[in-house]
């Protein structure tokens, strides 16, 4: 069985423009069921696809399970069978010997930048970079799912 642990924080927009980063990829995701206990997501990720189902969160825990698919089969699932979707530029970044995905949210949730680390045990510790700000782990808005279907644009923030 697998199990994400996962911590998410906001980014600071002005000192992550003025950082080297690597090329970012481009992420398409749709998904195909989303309720309180589950959730399964089709990810299209540069020329590679996934589908992934994640259960419920404890804390910063939840079982997940990915596999990859074939890229057009992953594109023909989110086009007819999402309800939601996001998309994104994702950037691989390794800090401190850990590797953080820093996510530019475009269309609804432009504006948004959020970044994920995953670690072995919820209580792992790390060291954070600079452009890291507050932690949003525990605020269910940030989920990809619930930003499908409550953009950030709505927010009014």
């Amino acid at each position: 069985m697998g199990v994400e642990i996962e911590r998410k924080f906001l980014v600071d927009d002005e000192k992550w423009q003025r950082l080297d980063k690597p090329a970012g990829i481009h992420y398409r995701q749709g998904y195909l069921l989303d309720d309180a206990r589950r959730t399964i997501r089709v990810r299209l990720a540069g020329d590679h696809g996934f589908i992934t189902i994640k259960g419920i969160s404890t804390g910063i825990s939840r079982k997940e399970f990915e596999y990859e698919i074939p890229a057009k089969d992953a594109t023909e699932l989110i086009d007819t069978f999402a309800g939601s979707e996001v998309e994104k530029i994702r950037y691989r970044i390794t800090y401190a010997g850990k590797l953080w995905e820093v996510d530019e949210f475009l269309g609804d949730n432009k504006g948004l930048m959020m970044a994920e680390i995953e670690l072995k045990h919820e209580d792992e510790e790390f060291e954070k970079p600079d452009w890291i700000n507050k932690e949003v782990s525990d605020d269910d808005r940030f989920y990809n799912s619930n930003l499908s279907k409550n953009p950030f644009k709505n927010w009014g923030l």
